[in-house]
């Protein structure tokens, strides 16, 4: 006997081969059988609802296949274990089911449908649950930002460009830019969630059937907004899951980035973010240690979140326009784990948002350093001196510059020496009253209000005008449970009623 035979002998000479199920089949089915049992119960159900409204089959024949389908549904599919004999969970459920009704009556089960629509439209109602439940967790987060940023309308902080000390904003002002930010990405979640919640269901293998059916009828009771009318475009477009995994690949990274802000922040250097004791770690050997770890792990989380969702982006690139396995059962648990963490991250930050405690002396204290009101310099000097704005941002960098020099603020800085320097330049002169007026940061807040500026004022104005658009989100998140929930109980109405 040669290698080959050797080989073969151990891994057997039909499908599936020893290596084949160990690495591949049994994995699959423990990935379906965590994810997919109860969707694949709900097709069933709503399938043999359907057949048996159009006459396709009996109602005698639907009552004895809806009792079989009750029975087998209701076992511990935690408990249930890859078996070589079946390829996968759909063929092992499929024989339970022929040991309760035989062979032929679970077998009808199938007419006008075939794995590839079957497959699908489970996807699609695992994928649209796990979005309702991001979207809905992001609106608690999306909350917390806006509650915090209302009581922080005037707390006067250091704004960064390039990592430098740049001009004074507020705290209120960057919380209300990270929830317009924040709720661009549930607009795109909204969006995967219209694409995914639409039924593939009637299409069979890519042309329909022969069979009369009602895919619209279908569609309803598992409560899936639309169809995928093409019936090809419903088996081999992947675009809804490229739109699924677009969606948290922006919220996180996006999220990646203000959570390393808020990390920063947390820093005994920087002293601003002081985190609620439920959301801190004690080091085991340095007690006065309060490690910020909520929000480590949600930087971290937010990282595995985008790689996962990428990961499921990069499995359908190049992939043929059809029926292919690389958009299947290997794909799912990328974007199933892709939803899970980011919800993770998103439940954490909200704890951590709506406890944590904010060090407003520091951040007040700290956006007087740094000459970050030079800029008010040359506004005032163009704006009330008509002096050129060329020569006046001239005359605010030979400030800034002296500042330098002589180590010092710009509110240590006497008008008198300003004036000196101003006329270098040219021959007006500024009081004490600008002068003071310029090196304050609350006054140079209160002067930017502008629309979507700083200024007090404004920043609460945009957050009543965000807090009603949020409402308006809790409705429709809502809505969308409730049509789920009607969907279930016609669903169950129209079961009990053959049964």
């Amino acid at each position: 006997m040669n290698e080959k035979e050797r080989f073969l002998q151990e891994e057997g000479t039909a499908f599936p081969g020893k290596t084949y199920a160990d690495h591949l089949l049994r994995h699959i089915f423990n990935d379906q059988r965590d994810h997919l049992f109860h969707e694949m119960f709900s097709i069933h159900r709503a399938h043999v609802v359907m057949l048996t409204e159009q006459s396709i089959i009996s109602r005698k024949e639907a009552s004895v296949i809806l009792h079989g389908i009750e029975k087998v549904r209701q076992i511990d599919h935690k408990k249930l274990q890859y078996e070589p004999q079946f390829e996968d969970l759909f063929f092992m459920m499929e024989s339970k089911l022929s040991e309760e009704i035989g062979a032929d009556l679970a077998g009808n089960i199938h007419i006008g449908r075939s794995r590839n629509d079957m497959g699908v439209a489970m996807y699609r109602l695992v994928l649209r649950q796990h979005i309702l439940t991001l979207m809905d967790s992001s609106l608690l987060l999306a909350d917390a930002i806006l509650t915090q940023a209302a009581e922080h309308t005037e707390t006067v902080m250091t704004a960064y460009t390039h990592t430098q000390p740049a001009q004074p904003t507020t705290l209120g002002h960057y919380l209300a830019a990270l929830y317009d930010m924040f709720m661009r990405d549930m607009s795109r979640l909204w969006r995967a969630y219209e694409i995914v919640n639409l039924s593939p269901l009637g299409a069979a293998a890519l042309s329909t059937t022969s069979f009369p059916i009602d895919r619209e009828r279908v569609r309803q009771l598992l409560g899936f907004n639309g169809l995928v009318e093409n019936s090809y475009d419903a088996i081999a477009a992947a675009d809804y899951l490229i739109e699924a995994a677009t969606a948290t690949l922006s919220m996180m990274t996006n999220a990646g980035r203000w959570i390393q802000d808020f990390l920063q922040q947390t820093t005994h250097e920087y002293g601003v973010i002081l985190v609620a004791d439920p959301y801190v770690q004690i080091s085991s050997i340095m007690p006065q240690k309060r490690n910020p770890v909520s929000i480590e792990h949600s930087r971290s989380l937010a990282s595995s979140s985008a790689g996962e969702a990428l990961a499921a982006i990069q499995m359908i690139h190049n992939t043929p326009f059809g029926d292919i396995v690389d958009t299947e059962d290997d794909l799912q648990p990328h974007l199933y784990r892709s939803y899970e963490k980011a919800n993770r991250v998103v439940r954490l930050m909200n704890a951590v948002i709506r406890t944590m405690d904010v060090n407003k002396e520091t951040l007040g204290s700290r956006a007087r350093t740094s000459c970050i009101t030079i800029t008010e310099l040359a506004d005032v000097l163009a704006r009330e001196k008509k002096v050129p704005f060329r020569q006046a941002h001239h005359i605010a960098s030979l400030v800034a510059k002296t500042c330098t020099q002589k180590q010092k603020e710009l509110d240590e800085l006497t008008v008198k020496e300003i004036n000196e320097l101003i006329s270098s330049v040219t021959s007006v002169v500024i009081s004490e009253k600008e002068w003071g007026g310029i090196t304050c940061p609350h006054e140079f807040v209160r002067r930017r209000k502008i629309q979507g500026g700083p200024n007090p004022d404004e920043v609460k104005r945009m957050i009543a005008e965000r807090k009603g658009k949020l409402s308006g989100w809790r409705t429709k998140v809502n809505k969308e449970y409730d049509n789920l929930k009607k969907a279930e109980d016609e669903r169950n109405k129209a079961v009990s009623s053959l049964l």
